[in-house]
């Protein structure tokens, strides 16, 4: 843990106290968004310390250059940027012509910032002498429309405490921001056009060479205690900038406020001449509800997001404001609702890590969206792999693969890969393997096979295609081998045989393998429409064959376990309990050079394997390998923890699940890793969800059925959940000796409780 400033509550976010150093920290924990846009936790006022300004727009993005001493090869030329966009929360305040700054505030007091999870909405307040002895108290609230995904609305209030002021407000436009991580400094906005109508604003930009074509937009109303006033604002406009100024004249005690309805609309959902207009109407539409009825739509959209995937904690309070957490950053960042988008690994938070997808979530975020939400959400993340499985093919071919192989990459916008460390973009492979788990995750969980003739065959046909070419037989051995890899476990570089890798290739052949066959038999036109675009044929199949059944994977008769890779044991084995504390994070204390030449493991490497295919393992081999490996692993993936507390529950292992339970649902909130400045990480938190329902709640699909073998952790005296399996939404409550279940609709489900059959009729409660 590296701070303990967030108070605990069940249902908000809350931090009192203003301290300059963690600000940024701050801007990251309490960001909003709705799938569509996000924005960091900036002050809509100025600001004059260290910030991390950040605004995102959903799928607007900008391939700077790739900075390198030396080139290689199929080397990515781009690194796909999420961008800062222009922003459009900035309101400068001025009281009595002093502006307010709390970096130069004299004093600053009943400082409180929360964000409320339950209703969607950042709210602070504060009370500060300025540098000329004004005294205010402050309140702001602001949200990010779930209902309307284009709008953003912000409160800002003040009232002069010890004399009567001229408050002035300064809502703003800005595009002349910048990327905090550009690789060559450039600019990658160029305005187009600033335009004032009366008390509205518009600012239309443009990405270089993606050219997105984007309006930001804003209109003011001014208040005095409540009452609208009739300003007429001073404008003044540069080539990147617009700002209305409203003066109020405001007595001691009196409050003076502005709404400022603000957003984006970009030429993914408009034409590009009609930016302007189509800003206008969100404008319309938002003035002629207004703010507290916007509001009240906001809390009625979270509570019925709220009233599926909610997970309650009784008697933790710090694990449930955790989950909650957890589940809010995930649908502030993907509802669902345009399956252009995904799900970036900092979501609307940050910049860090480029790109708006990677493994993450195929291997984590599915299946939370599986169970939280209808199962077109979850085929909407597999259908944008689909759609982007020919720039797959390009990725294989610039690297030398031929036939229609495809390697999806580690980190695109398009479907390009966009990494650029050559020990991930050349070596990470495993990533191909997630894709083809996820289609065979979705088909287990929903029952919805149609995917897999309708598209999911083409992908996993274009990745059984690429792990063939991809192992070569060696003769030393007898057996295929993968060279060159990097698995999940990236504490380790361009090293041989990775099990990990090496299984799930062998798992995608044997898979792709029974699906030729299962369409053949059942989908005969898909079957015929597939092996035509594809030009398969049973000598290839054959071979493929081959190298799935003669697959190498490195084995210890000494400790009865498989090795992560070869020559794993060549290195000096020491627990990470022995290893001073001072020396971690290893990733921020160690060069590389040294971390590569350790034992240590960053996150789950072979019990990532375990995990995903856990039926194919005894209890008893998954606890010789987790005594093994997670003594070793230093969890400094925010992808680790989640995954050993899975095991540690299903082991029976209560306490250490428990605790890496609450490492993975605060990892962002107490920062662990010592980064939650640079943005949350969204994709883990489903790892999170899956902890409580997969861990605790010991849920499976097993024989075509849900199962659940629940336990609880000693720390709490009950929870529950939600999943939505194959349509019928099934509620359990776990308690200390009891489990219920109870299901909404009108079809009965029969599940598997600690392996014995159980009927759950519908709108009643029934006890295992």
């Amino acid at each position: 843990m590296n701070q303990d400033y967030i108070k605990p509550d069940e249902w908000s976010i809350i931090e009192e106290e203003f301290d300059a150093g963690r600000v940024k920290s701050s801007e990251s924990l309490f960001s909003i968004g709705n799938g569509a846009m996000g924005q960091r936790a900036n002050f809509e006022e100025q600001y004059s310390g260290p910030s991390f300004l950040g605004s995102y727009i959903g799928g607007v993005y900008y391939p700077d250059k790739t900075k390198v001493g030396w080139w290689k090869n199929g080397y990515p030329e781009y690194f796909a940027k999420v961008l800062n966009a222009p922003n459009w929360i900035g309101i400068n305040v001025f009281v009595n012509e002093e502006a307010l700054d709390l970096n130069t505030c004299e004093k600053v007091t009943n400082f409180r910032r929360e964000l409320n999870m339950k209703e969607g909405f950042l709210a602070r307040s504060f009370e500060a002498t300025l540098p000329n002895g004004t005294e205010v108290e402050v309140k702001a609230v602001r949200f990010l429309s779930i209902v309307d995904d284009e709008l953003g609305a912000i409160k800002f209030e003040v009232t002069p405490l010890n004399l009567d002021a001229t408050v002035r407000f300064d809502p703003y436009l800005d595009g002349s921001i910048t990327n905090t991580d550009a690789n060559w400094e450039e600019r990658f906005w160029e305005t187009l056009e600033v335009k004032s109508e009366n008390d509205r604003g518009f600012l239309v930009s443009k990405t270089l060479k993606t050219e997105f074509h984007v309006g930001t937009y804003m209109q003011s109303e001014v208040f005095l205690n409540s009452k609208k006033e009739d300003v007429s604002p001073e404008v003044k406009t540069d080539e990147d900038r617009l700002s209305f100024s409203y003066s109020v004249k405001t007595n001691q005690g009196e409050t003076a406020s502005i709404i400022k309805y603000a957003g984006y609309v970009t030429d993914m959902n408009h034409q590009k001449a009609d930016l302007i207009s189509a800003s206008a109407r969100v404008l319309d539409k938002a003035l002629s509800k207004g703010f507290d009825q916007l509001k009240k739509e906001q809390k009625e959209a979270w509570a019925a997001i709220w009233e599926m995937a909610d997970i309650t904690i009784s008697g933790d309070v710090k694990a449930q404001q955790g989950i909650r957490f957890n589940i809010f950053q995930l649908n502030q960042t993907y509802l669902g609702k345009d399956k252009r988008l995904n799900i970036g690994p900092k979501g609307f938070t940050g910049e860090k890590y480029g790109g708006s997808t990677y493994w993450d979530t195929e291997a984590y975020c599915i299946p939370f969206y599986m169970a939280t939400k209808d199962q077109e959400v979850a085929r909407k993340l597999l259908t944008y792999r689909h759609h982007h499985l020919e720039k797959a093919k390009e990725n294989a071919d610039k690297l030398g693969f031929a036939n229609g192989a495809a390697l999806y990459p580690m980190v695109t916008m398009n479907g390009e890969e966009s990494h650029n460390e050559w020990e991930i973009t050349f070596e990470e492979i495993h990533r191909n393997g997630a894709m083809v788990f996820a289609i065979y995750n979705y088909v287990r969980y929903t029952g919805d096979f149609s995917y897999i003739p309708e598209k999911g065959l083409e992908v996993m046909i274009a990745i059984a295609r690429f792990w063939y070419q991809r192992a070569n037989f060696s003769k030393d051995k007898n057996k295929y081998v993968i060279l060159g890899v990097t698995g999940p476990n990236e504490y380790e570089n361009n090293v041989h045989n990775n099990w990990y890798t090496n299984y799930i290739a062998k798992w995608c052949i044997e898979y792709c393998l029974q699906m030729i066959d299962k369409v053949k038999d059942g989908y005969k036109d898909d079957y015929q429409r597939v092996m035509g675009l594809t030009s398969l044929n049973e000598g290839e199949l054959s071979k493929w064959k081959e190298v799935a059944e003669e697959m190498y994977f490195p084995y210890s008769e000494e400790y009865g376990v498989y090795l992560q890779q070869d020559g794993f044991l060549d290195k000096e084995i020491v627990p990470v309990a022995e290893l001073d504390k001072k020396q971690r994070p290893i990733n921020q204390k160690w060069s590389w050079d040294r971390i590569l030449r350790s034992c240590y493991i960053k996150q789950a490497d072979v019990l990532q394997g375990f995990y995903f295919f856990e039926d194919h393992f005894s209890k008893e081999e998954l606890e010789k390998h987790f005594d093994f490996y997670e003594p070793l692993t230093v969890h400094e993936s925010s992808l680790s923890p989640c995954v050993h507390s899975i095991q540690a529950a299903l082991l029976g292992r209560m306490e250490q699940a428990y605790e890496f339970y609450v490492r993975t649902s605060r990892l962002d909130l107490d920062d662990y890793n010592k980064e939650v400045e640079q943005g949350c990480h969204i994709t883990s938190m489903a790892g999170t969800w899956m902890s409580i329902v997969e861990g605790f709640g010991g849920m499976r699909v097993e024989e075509d059925q849900l199962s659940f073998k629940p336990q609880i952790p000693e720390q709490w005296k009950a929870y529950s959940f939600k999943v939505n399996f194959r349509d019928r939404i099934l509620k359990v409550d776990v308690s200390a000796g009891k489990t219920e279940f109870s299901l909404e609709g009108e079809n009965s489900i029969e599940i598997l409780v600690n392996g014995k059959k159980l009927e759950v009729l519908p709108n009643t409660r029934v006890s295992a």
